[in-house]
């Protein structure tokens, strides 16, 4: 699983290098983005931009993750390309995140 972690302006940016989270990569997904976010700020901004397909597993990872930093954290999502934003809607998962369409717009939101 290819992430890239960074801290900008007192947001954590977690950006994911894979066109894939299904279950094939959740199980890695999760225990990257946990170890990498340990010492995280308060806002944790999940780019997914690359990403192009999400099955139910990389779904459930995603609400693994935002649990794992609650209540200290909040897991904020940014860059949903079409098809997985369709997920997240069928889903009813886009009442659940805060959703931004870039991830500029996540890191103008968020910045301190």
């Amino acid at each position: 699983m290819e992430l890239q972690i960074k801290t900008e302006a007192g947001v954590c940016i977690v950006s994911i290098g894979e066109n894939r989270i299904d279950a094939a990569v959740a199980l890695d997904f999760k225990e990257a983005v946990r170890l990498g976010t340990q010492a995280a700020p308060a806002e944790v901004v999940l780019d997914l931009t690359q990403v192009r397909f999400i099955d139910s597993s990389g779904l459930g990872a995603i609400v693994a993750t935002m649990k794992h930093l609650a209540p200290e954290r909040r897991l904020v999502l940014a860059g949903l390309t079409p098809p997985v934003e369709k997920v997240f809607r069928l889903t009813r998962m886009d009442s659940v995140f805060e959703i931004h369409l870039t991830l500029e717009e996540a890191l103008r939101a968020h910045c301190e």
